[in-house]
């Protein structure tokens, strides 16, 4: 059962919190909800607080809008300032790590450290917009279901596809369980998001990047660009994993993400 916690901006949100001590929050991607990190709340409760909210739209957070990274991260910071919370580490995995920059673009003072995801810096390309118009219209057209039939096959890596058919099967239908108001919105959120580049250099936080392999929606290539264009940044490449790397190879990403935790200086 998820805690529930009202925002300032009259926003419900749905999150999971396991632990205490040193808070760090984790936000999912698109289209997924706080479902998505399963596997790193339980297995890293003694690393600290964790707090893995459902985004507005998804999950059993409330739909209402606007929709945008800059909408999404005050809500985190709402969620975390409802919580009593005045510094974390903040981590996203995907659309997730885009919401990430938008907190450390809005609230750098917030942010103890950083978890980037596969996930990537900068503005959506001509091509991914015309994707993205493409997914907003079959969300409209046939539904959740549809845009999961789209979606699963870039989720997840070729090794996942062919020895875990479970776990493709259970990530599709969290695909297929998001609201529509949420994915048009997310959609609409990421084709406007600000290019997040020239905020890398600014980076002063100790800052984890991590990428499955397999990834072929942010390829290694972006992450090695991140790693290279943030001082001091760590970047563990996970072999066998995809896109959804914390769910696909667990047990590695936890064992990065406790390492990067337990390194932290939280004085």
């Amino acid at each position: 059962m998820a805690d529930v916690s009202t925002l300032p901006n009259g926003l419900t949100v749905a999150y999971d919190e396991v632990g205490a001590g040193f808070p760090f929050v984790l936000l999912h991607g698109f289209p997924h909800n706080r479902s998505l990190w399963a596997p790193q709340t339980s297995a890293l409760i003694e690393h600290g607080r964790c707090i893995a909210p459902d985004l507005r739209g998804f999950g059993e957070s409330g739909r209402e809008g606007p929709y945008s990274m800059e909408q999404y991260a005050e809500d985190v910071v709402g969620l975390l300032e409802n919580l009593g919370i005045e510094r974390a580490v903040v981590g996203g995995l995907s659309m997730g790590g885009y919401v990430t920059f938008a907190i450390w673009r809005a609230k750098p003072q917030l942010v103890r450290a950083l978890v980037l995801a596969d996930t990537r810096p900068g503005a959506d390309s001509p091509e991914t917009r015309r994707k993205r118009l493409e997914l907003i219209a079959l969300a409209r057209e046939s539904g959740p279901g549809a845009v999961a039939n789209a979606q699963i096959s870039g989720m997840v890596g070729a090794t996942t596809r062919a020895q875990n058919p479970a776990l493709v099967n259970g990530l599709h239908q969290m695909l297929a369980g998001a609201p529509v108001e949420g994915i048009i919105g997310a959609l609409q959120a990421m084709m406007d998001r600000r290019d997040s580049t020239e905020l890398l250099p600014t980076i002063d936080v100790p800052t984890l990047i991590i990428v499955g392999e397999e990834d072929a929606l942010t390829p290694v290539k972006e992450s090695r660009a991140m790693h290279a264009a943030i001082p001091g940044s760590r970047l563990e490449v996970i072999p066998g994993a995809g896109h959804c790397s914390n769910l696909e190879k667990p047990a590695a990403f936890n064992h990065v993400l406790g390492e990067f935790l337990s390194a932290l200086n939280y004085a």
